[in-house]
């Protein structure tokens, strides 16, 4: 498949940087140390807070990159902290300073990030900051039924204030859809399909509504990947985002019980 370019809606400019220390020895005055050098340097402090622990993560603002490498030699001096990140910020580096945790991010799959249900805030935040972005994704979303995936779309969604359309679904009840009203075919909406309906429980049309959709310059989500991947032409390359949301972190994730389970609810 081709994929349109990306317009991310942070302004990752080389004004915006992320710096990241670990605390080995928090003494008295240390914050106030490292704001200093900022001010020395006339680096702004736009957003800082605790990330797990004893890691710190601060955002920060600079007219002048020969400032930030200056910062970087100066805080390399000081012995009570380890500097371990000072770059141009990512989506997750925004995220961990705001929530003050790391998403957890497969560390041979970069692609994918798991999330537990009692992370449901920072996953609707993650997902709405991805759904501001312009132009071809396609996101996966694995997760046991009535984890909250759907509802965390929709939440995603509204976070990022864009309209949300249902290809195929069991929701409130099976929806397979066969076509698409003019307002409903906007490339800007976000597109939900469940994969397991829209390759098992589907007909012709809805399969030739779901190969246009899949086509179009938008943002894709699709609920119960690996099946929609095993059953479609479709392959792991054709999405950008894997998101796993389990009950709890030693859940795992079985396809061969869903058959039961949605039965029960058509």
């Amino acid at each position: 498949m081709v994929h349109e370019g990306k317009k991310r809606v942070f302004d990752l400019s080389k004004k915006q940087w992320y710096l990241e220390y670990t605390i080995h020895k928090n003494r008295p005055g240390l914050l106030g140390d490292i704001a200093s050098m900022l001010g020395m340097l006339e680096v702004n402090i736009l957003t800082i807070n605790g990330v797990e622990g004893k890691t710190r993560g601060m955002l920060l603002e600079t007219d002048d990159e020969r400032k930030i490498e200056l910062l970087g030699e100066m805080l390399r001096t000081v012995s009570s902290i380890t500097v371990s990140a000072l770059r141009h910020p990512k989506l997750v580096d925004i995220l961990a300073v705001r929530h003050g945790r790391y998403i957890d991010r497969d560390s041979d799959d970069l692609k994918t990030f798991r999330f537990t249900r009692d992370e449901l805030g920072l996953l609707v935040d993650f997902l709405g900051e991805v759904f501001k972005r312009e132009g071809h994704q396609v996101i996966g979303l694995r997760g046991m039924p009535r984890v909250g995936k759907t509802e965390s779309i929709i939440a995603g969604s509204v976070c990022a204030m864009k309209r949300w359309t249902f290809v195929s679904s069991t929701l409130l009840r099976q929806t397979v859809r066969s076509q698409l009203s003019e307002d409903e075919s906007n490339p800007g909406n976000i597109f939900i399909i469940d994969g397991i309906v829209s390759t098992l429980r589907s007909n012709e049309k809805h399969h030739q509504l779901l190969q246009s959709i899949m086509q179009m310059p938008s943002t894709k989500v699709i609920e119960h990947p690996d099946v929609f991947m095993q059953e479609s032409e479709y392959s792991y390359d054709d999405f950008d985002i894997i998101i796993e949301l389990r009950n709890n972190p030693n859940e795992e994730i079985v396809y061969d019980t869903f058959v039961t389970v949605y039965n029960e609810d058509v």
